[in-house]
């Protein structure tokens, strides 16, 4: 008691409840491993999310409910299954740039040869949700950069030239979209920011679908193809050796 108030004579934060209850949240081993897992942008059933986080089907149930009610995770069903994915691109955002935080020596070292070459793929390239990121997401955010393309002096913007870029390597860029053209969005592996948002996500996608990048094993990590390093390098001027 100070000053003659007590605990419930002060006024409570709002704000600061809410940010404890987001913490508490992600402050979960099984819980994070699910949002970590979540950011390929993919859907995933509660028993594959259950086999990747390591326990039992019930117990991840309960984490699940958790993380829909608070926000995190959107919910849908199809018949018998239950499917769960990131609630939109900021939790996405926020996951990605809270893993960028853990320090590199707290990072575990892989356990034998194949997990080390699983680490060493999605390091190389791999996908944050919708965009690419990794040393691939490095290396094309900086080539943009380099060709006036993309700004980062005062924050993520993508320029005249840059729009006209876009159009001339005909990927579709959604203007009408809420969301930020450009952002920058912290690398975990990189600890440098890569091109986020509407802008990010439409490049991702071109690269996929026209065959630039394939995905590779189970995880995010994408590979850039014989196709892939021909374009990227044409458009951007990009060493196809800075690709591998």
């Amino acid at each position: 008691m100070l000053g003659g108030m007590t605990s419930r004579d002060h006024p409570r934060n709002p704000q600061a409840t809410q940010l404890a209850r987001l913490a508490g949240l992600i402050a979960d081993e099984t819980r994070a491993a699910c949002l970590l897992a979540l950011l390929d942008g993919r859907a995933w059933t509660a028993s594959e999310l259950a086999r990747h986080a390591g326990v039992a089907a019930s117990t991840l149930s309960e984490h699940l409910g958790k993380l829909v009610a608070g926000g995190l995770l959107a919910e849908e069903r199809q018949g018998r299954h239950r499917y769960v994915r990131l609630a939109d691109a900021r939790v996405a955002q926020l996951v990605e740039e809270l893993s960028a935080q853990v320090a590199p020596e707290v990072v575990v070292r892989p356990r034998s040869l194949r997990e080390s070459s699983a680490g060493s793929a999605m390091a190389r390239g791999r996908t944050c949700y919708d965009h690419l990121a990794g040393r691939l997401g490095i290396v094309v955010t900086d080539a943009l950069t380099e060709r006036q393309l993309l700004r980062q002096d005062t924050g993520f913007a993508i320029t005249d030239a840059g729009l006209a870029w876009f159009d001339s390597a005909g990927i579709q860029l959604d203007r009408s979209s809420r969301r930020p053209l450009a952002r920058g969005c912290l690398d975990w592996t990189e600890r440098r920011p890569h091109l986020a948002g509407a802008a990010g996500a439409a490049l991702c996608r071109h690269a996929l679908e026209v065959g630039w990048c394939v995905r590779i094993g189970s995880e995010r990590a994408v590979k850039v193809t014989t196709e892939g390093e021909r374009a990227l390098a044409e458009l951007l001027g990009i060493a196809p050796s800075a690709l591998r």
